[in-house]
Formats: C-alpha cells, sequence, structure tokens
C-alpha cells in the first residue's frame, strides 16, 4: 500500500478552487458543507464527485478555513459587481425574459 499523499483540491491558472478531476468548485462543497449536508449527500448534487474527494475538500477547507474563506469572500464580491453591471448593462432585456417566465393568469403550472 502506497503512503503518497492525494490532492483533493487544487487551484487553476485563474485562481479559482476545484476539486480535482472535476468541473466542481470547492466553493459549491464548502458552501454545501456550511449548510449542513454531508458528504454523502454533496456527492448526490454532484454525482461526479467521489465521496472521498469530497471529504478531502471539507478537510483542506478546514485546514486553510482563513485563506479559502478570504477567497470565498472576493469571489462573492466579484459575483455581485457582475451581477449589478449585468443588470445595469441588461435590464430591460433582463426585465422582458423574466416577464415572459410569469405564469401568465389561468394557467396550470402544476403539470
Amino acid at each position: 500500500m502506497s503512503d503518497t499523499a492525494v490532492e483533493y483540491v487544487q487551484q487553476t491558472t485563474d485562481g479559482t478552487w476545484r476539486i480535482v478531476d472535476s468541473r466542481v468548485s470547492l466553493d459549491s462543497v464548502v458552501y454545501a458543507y456550511w449548510d449542513g449536508m454531508s458528504p454523502e449527500a454533496i456527492t448526490e448534487e454532484f454525482p461526479s464527485l467521489r465521496v472521498e474527494y469530497v471529504y478531502g475538500a471539507i478537510a483542506f477547507y478546514l485546514r486553510h478555513r482563513s485563506e479559502i474563506d478570504d477567497y470565498l469572500s472576493q469571489q462573492s464580491h466579484q459575483w455581485d459587481q457582475l451581477q449589478q453591471s449585468s443588470e445595469t448593462q441588461h435590464g430591460p432585456l433582463l426585465d422582458r425574459i423574466r416577464a415572459c417566465k410569469k405564469p401568465r393568469p389561468g394557467t396550470d403550472v402544476s403539470s
């Protein structure tokens, strides 16, 4: 049996964190963990992940909590800025799309 350390999380060239061998972000796993989901439940949400990798990602987060919390805060701030910029730039179009998604009176949305 090999005692080689396994990496469960990697930082991409653009600075984001991903679970190794997947497209799932560390953000997604951490937020699910914060919501109280077990690693097994997280793998149900992200079927491309193995339970071992979810446990490894959570362990990585706990070991590097300060650094990852700062990263998540920056990501949240960037998302807010992008959302605000999109709303400003494309507001009328987004309003029309939202209006089209609203159920029309007298239609049955349960089917």
